[in-house]
């Protein structure tokens, strides 16, 4: 009975709940959310988010944060697709090159991090304006298309949604974030790897202390964020026509929110993958729900920042009973 009253009483399956209960609000609200193209509106948005929020839990769980993956992601879209439609280079090497700038960006957060010992935050801030900066000089400042689907080089769009006959939308990318996430969800919970992560967020000098190379696993864990920023991008590329420099500054933000709601401790040491994914959704449900109800933008932004303060307040008050026990 106490293991079940854990279960109810757990971050992860009340933001599942508030994530029920919004979809049925705004349901209930508006019949026209309720319509399969709104479903899939929430999907496709929700790809490249939860990917982007997958890597940055690991940064985020150290104790650090990843605020170049917004703008890391446009950058390296925008490179990969000008090597396509510039430079005539195949889409599978466009990929390539999209995933491998997100790991080079990831590596040198990392290294400004735990070698040079910079605040994640201001290491983050200067690449983020360096993968914008990149983002502008691979566009000129304009536009870039990659290959529509049915054209060639377009079958890479198929990866995340596949039209049928009927012009029914498949959302082939969800099944592909629920093997992800349980994959990377393995990662931190049985492997070496996670168990550090967790570990250095919990206390970094005792976890040099007993031997264990604190620099290497604190990098990987901006290399992780890297890669998925990268992975975010090929979403991104995927799901939407043209790819505008000067844009993904925010996307960071929500990304990071989604952890936090999802039961990452805003001061490292805990967290989940599968959190994340849940908490990604409530700012989905959020940002495409509101306009249904006659909620703009501005009152979104409110609405999301309230959620968020929530969570952390959550955080601590968890933090603040774990100590009285």
């Amino acid at each position: 009975m106490k293991k079940k009253s854990s279960i109810l009483t757990s971050q992860k399956f009340i933001v599942l709940l508030v994530v029920i209960v919004l979809f049925a609000f705004f349901s209930i609200a508006s019949p026209s959310f309720r319509q399969y193209s709104t479903i899939m509106s929430i999907l496709n948005y929700s790809y490249y988010i939860v990917l982007m929020s997958v890597g940055v839990t690991f940064p985020l769980i150290t104790g650090g944060v990843d605020l170049s993956i917004g703008t890391g992601l446009i950058g390296y879209s925008l490179a990969g697709g000008y090597l396509i439609t510039q430079k005539g280079w195949p889409v599978a090497a466009g990929l390539l090159v999209t995933i491998l700038l997100g790991v080079v960006i990831g590596t040198l957060n990392g290294v400004l991090v735990s070698f040079m010992e910079l605040p994640p935050f201001l290491a983050t801030l200067c690449t983020c304006m360096i993968t914008r900066g990149l983002g502008s000089i691979f566009s000129k400042g304009f536009g870039i298309s990659w290959p529509a689907a049915g054209a060639p080089g377009g079958w890479f769009r198929s990866i995340f949604k596949i039209t049928t006959g009927s012009n029914m939308q498949i959302p082939l990318g969800f099944l592909w974030m629920l093997v992800i996430v349980a994959l990377m969800a393995f990662v931190l919970n049985h492997t070496r790897l996670g168990r550090y992560t967790i570990a250095i967020g919990s206390n970094k000098e005792a976890t040099r202390l007993s031997g264990v190379n604190v620099r290497f696993y604190h990098t990987m864990a901006y290399v992780i964020s890297g890669l998925f920023a990268g992975l975010a991008a090929v979403a991104y590329s995927a799901i939407f026509a043209t790819v505008q420099p000067g844009t993904g500054a925010g996307f960071e933000l929500e990304a990071i929110g989604g952890a936090i709601i999802g039961g990452v401790s805003a001061s490292g040491g805990a967290g989940s993958v599968e959190g994340s994914l849940i908490g990604v959704f409530v700012i989905c449900l959020l940002k495409t729900g509101l306009p249904f109800i006659g909620l703009q933008a501005n009152w979104q932004q409110i609405v999301t920042g309230l959620v968020l303060i929530g969570a952390v307040m959550v955080d601590i008050l968890k933090k603040r009973k774990a100590e009285v026990h």
